[in-house]
Formats: structure tokens, sequence, C-alpha cells
């Protein structure tokens, strides 16, 4: 039996959101950027995941959706980054 590709993306992009939603909930009560930028990363993963599932393009039409990706892991960089310099 297999498991359709769909259904993994959804639940990729569930699990995205809820981790999303645990990191804005550790920043809303400690103000730390860190959890806002995690936050931001994994919502912006759960975003790509979602669309790129829904509008089932091909792969050589799915660029925006690694561009996606790449911003959620700048966003991450630069979090990490600013943490570390502001000590």
């Amino acid at each position: 039996m297999t498991i359709p590709i769909d259904f993994l993306s959804g639940l990729i992009t569930a699990t995205f959101l809820a981790c999303s939603g645990f990191f804005l909930r550790y920043w809303a009560r400690s103000k730390d950027i860190l959890f806002a930028g995690f936050a931001l990363t994994f919502l912006l993963l759960a975003t790509g995941q979602a669309l790129a599932t829904m509008l089932s393009l091909a792969a050589e039409e799915r660029t925006w959706a690694y561009l996606i990706r790449l911003a959620a892991f700048v966003v991450l960089i630069i979090t990490i980054i600013r943490k570390n310099l502001a000590k």
C-alpha cells in the first residue's frame, strides 16, 4: 500500500505550522527574537510546501517554491547571527 504524495505534503505542512505555533507561543512568553525568527521560518516553510502541493506544478516550474525556502533559511541565519551578536 502506498501513501499518496498529497497526503504526505499535507502532513509536512501541518507539522511546519505546529512548529511555528510552538515557537510563536515561546516568543510571546519571552519576547526573544530567536523564537520569532524560528516561528517565521517555519511559517515560510509551511507556505512553500502548501503552495507547491496545491498548485501541482511540474518540477521545472517550482523555482518560486525554492525561493520561499531560501527566504526561510535566510531569515533563520539572520536571526541566529543577530542573537549571537547581541551578546
